[in-house]
């Protein structure tokens, strides 16, 4: 029997966040969620939906804070869907970060003794971000900013406190420019409208910028006077895109790139090595963070110079390229033709010889270079969130590779994706969670597995 009801008040104590980070209380077992209230906390709370199983409740009031409590930097952060944790402390933020990979690792995994490391954090854990994407839209008067959480309603922003300061600039430039001329922006739900989305990237090594205009057409008006604008308020401007996007779909970037000002791409660095960034590149967000978690990652592959690497899910090469400082030979494999071109540019970029990037599934190239007797010394993952396909964990196992390494952005799918191997022979000698990204709930983590010699099960 449910021992709550909906609409009803109740007092719980807040025990542990979710994944999603919402406090969780229980109330004679039940389990309660309720955004905005943290572990240690005593709240009082209304029902506002009740499952089976589950319960939301609104929080009402603290009535015992948290020491770890804080005011948050920005705002807007109730409403704006881009950080979950900026009223926790930042040492609370990744000692959370840690106990969630531990608790994930125990129930999905089921590892209870295997060596978790604290999560690495930043000494400076604001104004991080390397990329921003603003949706464009119209509410009485023009908005531009980012999404409500689990809304597309956009919430009006003049500054964002985990991405770059030139940001704040180049939006109130874009607010001007709309109204002086009446562009009209994007409406979702006519799917008419020109200015759907401002994308921005910075170098942050290089201080290179780019701004990407995603628009609902092939030309945008007075383009003149916006470029002019831009590049008098931002002089680091090395590149102004239209990327045509005609499409009615929550995809931001279109296929299509007009240059209107500049070049087509900037660069930038992640430890030693430069790479080349169109507004369809992917690029990791933290350019800081992304070297302590590729470095991690070289670092447990513990190569001597004599081993042949595989890098599946590579992208456009960066840990291929790091792994390429002390491999005899890395094969880099991804399935997104982009990727792989801009993967082949950055080798030759950095004058890297030792690398070869094959385009494809990892779950169907690696198998076959198994086939023709290409064997791995090391074979490193870097999976999208749902994981490792079933064709690569089965081929890890069957070429009894001595050693992997797993990145991962999903803690869930990673922990899945440990016990398989783990059932054929593998054993996790170290978990390293690296925090990505401050004041939000992600985690990524870099582990390395060695094989028993056993294939198991």
């Amino acid at each position: 029997m449910i021992p709550i009801e909906k609409n009803k008040e109740y007092t719980i104590e807040i025990t542990g966040l979710t994944s999603e980070g919402m406090g969780v209380g229980r109330i004679e077992g039940f389990a309660v969620f309720v955004e905005g209230a943290l572990p240690e906390e005593t709240v009082t709370v209304k029902i506002v939906k009740l499952q089976k199983t589950f319960a939301y409740g609104k929080l009402l009031s603290i009535n015992i804070q948290s020491k770890d409590r804080v005011k948050p930097a920005c705002g807007l952060m109730k409403r704006c869907g881009g950080c979950q944790l900026q009223h926790l402390d930042y040492d609370a933020q990744l000692k959370n970060k840690t106990q969630m990979v531990k608790d994930v690792m125990a129930r999905i995994g089921g590892f209870k003794d295997i060596k978790i490391h604290d999560a690495i954090g930043m000494q400076e854990p604001w104004r991080y971000r390397n990329k921003a994407q603003f949706p464009v839209g119209f509410s009485d008067d023009v908005v531009i900013g980012f999404y409500a959480n689990r809304s597309h309603d956009i919430i009006d922003t003049d500054k964002c406190v985990i991405q770059d300061e030139i940001n704040d600039s180049i939006i109130e430039i874009f607010k001007k420019y709309i109204k002086k001329f009446k562009v009209p922006v994007y409406q979702e739900h006519t799917g008419k409208g020109l200015i759907r989305h401002i994308v921005t990237r910075k170098g942050f090594k290089t201080g290179e910028v780019m701004v990407c205009i995603v628009i609902n057409g092939q030309s945008i008006p007075n383009s003149e006077y916006l470029v002019e604008q831009l590049t008098d308020a931002v002089p680091d401007i090395k590149s102004i895109v239209l990327n045509v996007n005609n499409k009615q779909t929550n995809v931001i970037l279109g296929d299509k790139n007009i240059v209107i000002y500049g070049e087509d791409t900037i660069y930038d660095y992640i430890g030693p090595f430069k790479f080349k960034i169109s507004p369809n590149s992917f690029f990791q967000v933290n350019p800081v963070q992304t070297d302590v978690l590729y470095s991690k990652a070289l670092e447990y592959a513990a190569l001597n110079g004599s081993e042949t690497v595989f890098d599946a899910y590579c992208g456009i090469g960066t840990i291929s390229l790091f792994l390429s400082q002390k491999a005899k030979k890395v094969y880099g494999v991804e399935i997104v033709p982009p990727a792989i071109e801009n993967a082949k540019e950055n080798a030759l970029l950095n004058g890297v010889d030792n690398v070869d990037f094959l385009l494809g599934e990892s779950e169907k190239v690696i198998p076959e270079m198994h086939r023709k007797g290409i064997k791995a010394d090391v074979i490193v993952v870097d999976p999208p969130r749902k994981g490792c396909g079933q064709e690569l964990l089965d081929v890890i196992v069957e070429m009894q590779c001595p050693k992997v390494v797993y990145v991962s952005c999903n803690p869930a799918t990673l922990a899945r994706d440990l016990k398989y191997l783990a059932e054929r022979g593998y054993s996790v000698q170290e978990v390293q969670p690296v925090d990505m990204f401050p004041h939000a709930v992600h985690v990524e983590c870099v582990i390395m597995m060695t094989n028993s010699g056993s294939k198991g099960k």
